[in-house]
């Protein structure tokens, strides 16, 4: 680790700052939407000093061990990489450049880069209510899945894709996300991205018949 953090600024951010503490991810929580302004004013006092780093961490931490919590499916495996996420980021912040995309942004693809280091194979995530504005012609999967076992049988086939379309139909309809800030987070282009959920998204409706029942 960098001096930063062995000097035991991560511990004082993470401990004195009165943000959300670990505790099980909540699906329901809005992710935060600061302004912009509000929120380039904030980095650039960061990059400047890292003890103002808290205030982004107390923004962003929620969203990220959300999401982070959804793949690792437990408790304190989603703590540690949230730590490691957000530290990294800490130790980051220097080299940060402002592209005109949200900050998450930057964090998720941090999160998708350390989950994919330690968790190769993920369990399965939260549901999702719905699949909606999806960019592919055909039914709508949540008429597909009418009830909530056959959406848990969805999220199994989700759960089976190669696994970057796994995580870009999770940061789509899970986080919410736009296809430029997927982009981002992936490290991809856009049209890489959409790319991705089509062909998720059309695997999943190749393969929608297995739930329905036998009549």
């Amino acid at each position: 680790m960098g001096s930063i953090i062995e000097g035991g600024l991560w511990a004082e951010l993470v401990t004195t700052f009165k943000g959300p503490s670990f505790e099980p991810a909540q699906a329901e929580r809005p992710v935060s939407d600061p302004s912009r302004d509000e929120e380039r004013e904030l980095v650039e006092r960061a990059k400047r000093d890292p003890r103002q780093f808290g205030a982004l961490y107390d923004r962003h931490f929620q969203q990220i061990y959300r999401f982070v919590y959804s793949r690792v499916r437990e408790q304190t495996a989603a703590e540690d990489v949230t730590s490691e996420v957000f530290m990294k980021a800490l130790k980051a912040m220097p080299r940060y450049q402002d592209t005109g995309r949200p900050f998450a942004a930057w964090l998720y693809q941090i999160a998708v880069n350390a989950i994919a280091d330690r968790y190769r194979t993920l369990r399965p995530a939260q549901p999702l209510d719905d699949f909606h504005d999806l960019s592919v012609a055909g039914p709508a999967l949540e008429d597909v899945a009418a009830r909530r076992d056959e959406v848990r049988r969805i999220w199994a086939l989700v759960e089976s894709l190669p696994h970057q379309q796994r995580t870009a139909l999770v940061l789509k309809f899970q986080e919410d996300m736009k296809i430029e800030d997927i982009a981002v987070a992936m490290g991809k282009s856009a049209g890489a991205v959409k790319l991705l959920i089509h062909r998720g998204v059309t695997r999943l409706r190749d393969e929608a018949d297995t739930l329905r029942p036998v009549e």
